[in-house]
């Protein structure tokens, strides 16, 4: 795409907001000039504020990053616990921001810590998997030749892995640090004392939607200047493009029990863990894991704990899973259609990369201005969520259509349709499932985040009566579940990537 090109799509994206803006009368919808206006009238409150969302969110991306590359050098040097690294960080991955972010709030106190955390736990994830994969992208020659001087696993980390997984190290960084913005966000919403966060909750209880879309464009162009900014640094460190990873690191094969053994082991490292780390803190709101088993199962109250807490899972789960579904969808759909007909790549992109960059927590209150309280702005937010991976995976993954196999194809005069149908689509599919499976966590998080917000039904509603009461217990208990059902929903949808690729691609399927 041209420079041209993408100033024609940014002025028909601009044109076709500022037109949307007049139809609604501003009174749900602000348009660019609206923005701009409420921008210049308001520049110190802002620029203040985003100044220290930023910075929580460089701490939390500085750190978050380190802690990857640290958790992909042990199976590096120990090669069996990369089953245990990655499940342990899968785990982590799914803990929800926004059940997370009151409980750190009360461990760690006043001041920018939860931000910074949540921040760190919003990154880490998404430069792990490629750093993983990077770190055995090399041919087993090299390998080799570091044995055949003698030299050990340290050796082959510093002077073989590292420097073949360096480019897989700046495709996590590049994608993970929009993410960095929204952990910093979800965390000023606990009670932070300052930051866009803080803006949001200040003008959603306002109703002041000028201020609302000005926050939110404030926020997406931090997200887009930080991915810019790093996907520059990049391109300087690496003159050609740095791969796209779109496989999960190969886990555990073998008979059912010992793959059975292995999940046993992990619950029992994530236990132990979890004793540790509240060891020592206040057991009114640091829950150890046998207060959390107590509350839902031998407690006074337990049955009465247990069927809200069931309540509260299958209405978060009515809704994620539609919209869930429908952001895969529309992802793929878009990809597809752009792929038959690229002239619309102009209009298209630049709204589907406005909506990857406005932070989950700014776009909440919008949606349910626009959409009402009820399931249409969950479902909503939740595609909106799941979109922009799918599609950006999606168009990753149908350009990686076999040349041979598509001139093939033209020389017996297949037309672009059947061409997609029978190579790009099949070729597209392992970019789809890797979205799918990094879909489910965003999913669960969108809609407990407008749970949280608006709705007062399913998780995200009773951990904020949790947190309001100050009920621990449930509060932990909650963000257990939301922890086990994203997992869980994972693994079915790995599980369902192997099954279909097994038939749709049979070649895409790793050995």
């Amino acid at each position: 795409m041209t420079a041209r090109t993408r100033w024609f799509g940014l002025a028909t994206f601009l044109g076709l907001w500022q037109g949307l803006a007049l139809l609604a009368g501003g009174w749900l919808l602000a348009g660019p000039v609206g923005v701009l206006e409420w921008l210049a009238a308001h520049p110190g409150l802002t620029a203040r504020a985003a100044a220290v969302t930023l910075a929580n969110a460089a701490c939390g991306f500085v750190l978050g990053n380190l802690a990857a590359i640290l958790l992909a050098a042990i199976p590096a040097l120990w090669p069996r616990t990369l089953n245990l690294v990655a499940g342990l960080a899968l785990v982590v991955f799914c803990l929800p921001l926004i059940a997370t972010g009151p409980i750190l709030r009360v461990l760690m106190g006043p001041g920018n810590g939860p931000q910074i955390v949540l921040a760190a736990l919003a990154v880490y994830y998404t430069t792990l998997i490629p750093l993983l994969a990077g770190l055995r992208a090399m041919p087993s020659a090299w390998l080799d030749l570091v044995q055949i001087y003698g030299r050990g696993r340290w050796a082959e980390l510093v002077h073989v892995r590292a420097r073949a997984s360096v480019p897989y190290l700046l495709a996590g960084l590049r994608i993970s640090a929009p993410a960095a913005i929204l952990g910093a966000m979800v965390g000023e919403f606990t009670g932070a004392e300052r930051g866009l966060g803080v803006l949001t909750i200040r003008f959603t209880r306002d109703l002041d939607v000028p201020a609302l879309w000005s926050v939110a464009a404030v926020a997406a162009g931090l997200a887009i200047a930080v991915h810019a900014t790093v996907g520059w640094l990049g391109r300087r460190a690496l003159p050609d493009a740095p791969p796209v990873i779109l496989a999960p690191p190969r886990l555990l094969r073998g008979s059912p029990g010992r793959k059975a053994a292995h999940a046993a082991l992990l619950v029992a490292l994530i236990l132990v863990l979890w004793w540790v780390a509240v060891a020592g803190l206040n057991p009114f709101f640091a829950k150890r894991p046998a207060d959390v088993a107590a509350a839902v199962i031998w407690a006074p109250d337990a049955a009465m704990t247990r069927a809200a807490l069931m309540t509260a899972m299958m209405q978060t789960l009515a809704l994620a899973v539609p919209g869930y579904l429908a952001g895969l969808a529309l992802g793929a759909g878009l990809a597809i259609l752009l792929a038959l007909r690229p002239g619309l790549s102009a209009v298209m992109t630049p709204w589907a990369v406005s909506l990857r960059s406005i932070p989950i927590v700014t776009t909440a209150p919008l949606i349910v201005l626009l959409l009402g309280r009820g399931a249409a702005g969950t479902v909503t937010l939740v595609a909106l969520m799941v979109f922009f991976p799918t599609f950006a995976a999606c168009q990753e993954g149908l350009r990686q259509a076999p040349g041979p196999i598509l001139d093939l194809f033209r020389s017996y005069c297949a037309g672009p349709l059947r061409q997609t149908l029978h190579v790009r689509i099949p070729a597209m599919l392992p970019a789809l499932f890797a979205s799918a499976r990094m879909g489910v966590p965003a999913a669960i998080l969108a809609a407990t985040v407008v749970e949280w917000l608006a709705t007062g039904r399913g998780l995200g509603n009773l951990m904020a009566l949790s947190a309001s009461v100050s009920d621990y217990a449930m509060l932990w208990l909650t963000m257990v579940a939301v922890t086990a059902m994203s997992a869980l929903l994972y693994a079915v949808v790995a599980g369902a990537e192997t099954r279909v690729l097994a038939v749709m691609a049979p070649e895409q399927v790793r050995a």
